[in-house]
């Protein structure tokens, strides 16, 4: 009997690229995302292409919302087999305008400048929770089905970010920070009634949110995109088809002793020290 999988933000690219190469491997899978249009269009998808998928709308900020969700998961599929903590993000409101502070920097007037100083609260917070929260409260819901049961596990979404944080953006960082630090408190939690808990950590992926900070209209790359290529020894940015390996890897057997891991994807990244 296949497994379900159950995935939050899989109207996106990366872990709509996850869904379906779940589905070609035989899982039952559930695709949540916030936006029903984008998760009936991936459930779809995978449908046209002989797996088993349903679309379902979900808030992971909203326990109701989810509770729903798990509903109609439930009624489709049966009980979720494992989870995969999709949903995430960055916002302006947490970033800032430079990677280092100078003197000058208090002194501008530009209302679209940023310093640290000048971080909103209710951006952070969105960060936070979108990042944390929105990983917390999926599998609330959705893990109490896999206690002492064989096979079932936890995937999170970390961030290379979460080991060594980027310039401009530290409310993701230190979001995926606890994203990473959640994930090794739950694998030691579950550890007694059977359930893994693991976290992939993607390094730099062009996606909807990024695309237009690391690229420009004709391609090319940004100051900031070519800086990422330079210091990642593979000279390239990742593609979402380079998880789908370590994702079956840890969905399956052969990784049934492996829990409480952050398995970074970076092309090198994390190892190179730029000499």
């Amino acid at each position: 009997m296949s497994k379900t999988v159950v995935l939050t933000g899989a109207g996106g690219v990366l872990c709509s690229t996850l869904a379906h190469a779940l589905a070609k491997n035989g899982y039952k899978v559930a695709v949540l995302d916030l936006r029903e249009e984008a998760a009936e269009k991936v459930a779809k998808g995978i449908n046209q292409n002989g797996g088993n998928a349903i679309g379902v709308q979900a808030n992971v900020l909203e326990i109701k919302s989810l509770q729903r969700a798990k509903q109609q998961v439930d009624k489709a599929f049966g009980a979720c087999d494992i989870l995969i903590n999709g949903a995430g993000g960055n916002h302006p409101l947490g970033t800032t305008s430079n990677p280092f502070l100078v003197a000058e920097d208090l002194i501008n007037k530009n209302d679209e400048f940023k310093t640290f100083f000048d971080l909103d609260v209710n951006g952070i917070q969105f960060v936070f929770n979108l990042n944390f929260i929105g990983t917390l409260l999926p599998t609330q819901v959705f893990a109490k089905d896999m206690i002492g049961r064989e096979g079932c596990s936890i995937i999170n979404i970390s961030s290379m970010n979460a080991f060594t944080p980027l310039t401009k953006i530290p409310a993701y960082s230190a979001a995926k920070a606890a994203v990473s630090n959640f994930t090794q408190w739950l694998a030691v939690h579950f550890s007694k009634v059977g359930v893994r808990v693991n976290a992939l950590a993607p390094g730099f992926f062009l996606t909807d949110q990024n695309r237009s900070l690391l690229t420009t209209d004709d391609g090319s790359l940004t100051q900031r995109g070519n800086q990422i290529i330079e210091q990642t020894p593979m000279g390239r940015f990742g593609e979402p088809e380079d998880l789908i390996g370590t994702t079956l890897w840890l969905c399956g057997d052969g990784s049934k002793f492996v829990t409480g891991v952050v398995v970074p994807i970076d092309g090198g990244f994390a190892a190179y020290s730029g000499v």
